[in-house]
């Protein structure tokens, strides 16, 4: 990815709203990818909890913006 708010961004951002961790797979970022998939599928998978829930949709909203905001200059 080129740059902040390049395509790139925005694809990767759109991936993350349907599979939580694929925009940062997309980006080359596999740890974030796994934290972030990891997270979000662990919290709604306890959506029964409550909290849990409510961290997994956090984590979801975060990985969304990460892919977009993700400046491949300063990594």
């Amino acid at each position: 990815m080129s740059e902040q708010g390049s395509g790139g961004n925005v694809i990767a951002a759109i991936c993350n709203v349907f599979f939580p961790g694929l925009g940062q797979l997309v980006q080359g970022r596999i740890m974030s990818a796994l934290i972030f998939a990891i997270i979000v599928f662990g919290g709604y998978a306890l959506w029964f909890l409550v909290v849990p829930a409510i961290i997994g949709g956090i984590a979801h909203l975060w990985a969304i913006i990460d892919a977009a905001k993700f400046d491949n200059r300063r990594h």
